[in-house]
Parts: C-alpha cells; sequence; structure tokens
C-alpha cells in the first residue's frame, strides 16, 4: 500500500466533491487528481478543474470566487479547495482553450491526457518547488512518467509547440533526483530500473 500523501479523510471529502461537481458541470480534470486517475498512484486534497466561460457563468452560481492575484476563481468548501482555471483568462503552463484538444475520458471524468498534464504538473512544480505541494507535484511528475504509458514523443511535440523545451531538461533532473520507492511502493532495484528507461527515452 503506498503511504498517502494527504489524510485519508480528507482525500474522501475531496473526490465526495468533486463526484458532485461531476454531476452539474462540465469541466476538465487537471493537477492532483488527474494525475491519480491516470497513474493510481497519490490521492489529492484539492481540485483543479478547466472550464470554459459559459461554464464558469454556473460555477459562479455554485459560490466561486475570483482570484485576481492568482487569475483563476475559486470555491472552499470545509477545508477542500476548488480551483477553477478559465479560458482566455488563467495563466498555466498550457492555455485552458487549447486542452480540449488534450482531454481523454477514463471512468467517467473529462481528463486531460497524461502528455499535457506533464506539462501542467511541471509548471506548478516550477511555481512552488519548495513546499508541501511541490513536493506533491514531483511525486504526481514521477507516477505519470511511470504509470500512465505517456507518449514521450507527444509530450516532446507539445513542448515545441508552446516553447516549453526547457521542461525536458528540468523533467530528467526531477527523475534523475527522484529517490522515494516507498511513496510509489516500489523497491528500490524497480525504481532504479525504471528511471533508467525513462531517461533513456528522454
Amino acid at each position: 500500500m503506498n503511504k498517502e500523501y494527504w489524510n485519508s479523510l480528507l482525500t474522501e471529502k475531496s473526490w465526495q466533491i468533486l463526484q458532485e461537481l461531476r454531476k452539474k458541470y462540465d469541466f476538465i480534470l487537471i493537477g492532483g487528481w488527474a494525475a491519480y486517475l491516470l497513474a493510481k498512484q497519490q490521492k489529492s486534497k484539492d481540485i483543479d478543474i478547466a472550464v470554459s466561460l459559459n461554464e464558469l457563468e454556473k460555477l459562479k452560481r455554485e459560490g466561486a470566487v475570483k482570484n485576481d492575484r492568482l487569475k483563476k476563481y475559486e470555491i472552499k468548501k470545509e477545508e477542500i479547495d476548488t480551483d477553477i482555471y478559465v479560458e482566455y483568462y488563467s495563466e498555466i503552463a498550457l492555455p485552458i482553450q487549447d486542452l480540449k484538444h488534450y482531454a481523454i475520458e477514463t471512468q467517467g471524468f473529462k481528463v486531460v491526457g497524461p502528455e499535457a498534464l506533464l506539462v501542467l504538473k511541471q509548471g506548478a512544480y516550477d511555481d512552488r518547488k519548495d513546499s508541501v505541494k511541490g513536493e506533491k507535484d514531483k511525486l504526481d511528475i514521477v507516477s505519470i512518467l511511470f504509470f500512465t504509458g505517456i507518449d514521450l514523443k507527444k509530450y516532446n511535440e507539445i513542448l515545441k509547440k508552446y516553447k516549453l523545451e526547457r521542461y525536458r531538461g528540468e523533467l530528467k533532473k526531477v527523475t534523475k533526483d527522484f529517490k522515494d520507492y516507498d511513496a510509489l511502493n516500489m523497491m528500490p532495484a524497480e525504481l532504479k530500473k525504471k528511471k533508467e528507461k525513462i531517461l533513456a527515452e528522454l
């Protein structure tokens, strides 16, 4: 069993809120829950979704408030934060309005595919390297690389398209430096082998 990154009561509550949102709104799931659905590793505490301007209007009725500084909208319910990233407004590693081209369906959710999700996760990690959330980003990055059957050719094409080629070198560094085999429920030798394979492909 993986060691839980967040308290399981929080992740369960977060998952319930996410299920409720899915019944009412059309969104693309990004962030930690997307990584969990694709890689089946660490559950998430916060919810991150990408929406159209039309959908945002509906979410405002749910109580979504604007965070001008971080260019997103937020809904806070108990200890769970839902961050809402909006097309033509939010600024993350990839334009929100382009994410639909990379979306796939899994387990009843529209989720950004592993190649684009990896880029988004790297963007988030870039912003908060030295924090607890940054550590979780790093775990998600390695989980996406190891457990989703990611197409690294497609990943490289995305980097080229959005002029983010520097991410490739940063990804190599994160992979090379990663040592927490326990968090991924792996043996040290297994982790070493996985890392070597990925680094050779990168």
